[in-house]
């Protein structure tokens, strides 16, 4: 019982509809988010921001952040995709899962060694599974044997830029 009020409470938040789309990546920002330009039944279009559902890329400035990033342009970038939408992150991205030509280009990605399966949001319990095989394989980043995880890369960064901020804080108060 519980359930059913709970989807219908679901169904009258403005703006949660999931639904399955189909559109042209237009762009590749880095190696799990890409921007899908999508056509509406009146004609219109916009453009959507997708972050790549159970998956998570190096960031730019970490090794293989380049490389995940172009290994993702070659799957989908200027191709017909259809996103199998999963939801939304707080930053408002549509999370999903990009099929282009039959392939599910969110594993493709982690197969490749280009990116974790990630774990904090895993909706595919396959990924882990294929990250192990790539893993196995030395294939990607991880012919690095001591591969930084890019949430852990992330949260170095927040620690570095908090002590820094602190840094500049005492010193502007010190006479």
């Amino acid at each position: 019982m519980w359930k059913r009020a709970l989807v219908l409470a679901l169904c009258m938040v403005p703006g949660l509809v999931l639904a399955d789309f189909e559109g042209r990546v237009v762009r590749v920002s880095d190696g799990d988010t890409v921007s899908v330009l999508r056509e509406h039944p009146d004609g219109s279009k916009e453009q959507v921001r997708v972050r790549l559902a159970s998956i998570d890329a190096p960031e730019s400035r970490q090794a293989f952040g380049t490389r995940a990033r172009q290994q993702l342009a070659e799957l989908v970038f200027d191709r017909q995709v259809l996103v199998q939408e999963q939801g939304r992150d707080r930053w408002g991205r549509v999370i999903g899962v990009l099929q282009v030509d039959g392939n599910n280009a969110n594993q493709a990605m982690v197969r490749a060694g280009m990116a974790w399966a990630y774990r904090q949001y895993l909706n595919d319990s396959t990924m882990v599974r294929i990250e192990i095989g790539a893993k196995r394989a030395g294939r990607g980043l991880w012919v690095d044997k001591d591969a930084v995880a890019p949430w852990e890369f992330r949260r170095e960064v927040r620690a570095q830029q908090k002590a820094a901020r602190e840094a500049r804080a005492a010193a502007a108060a010190s006479p």
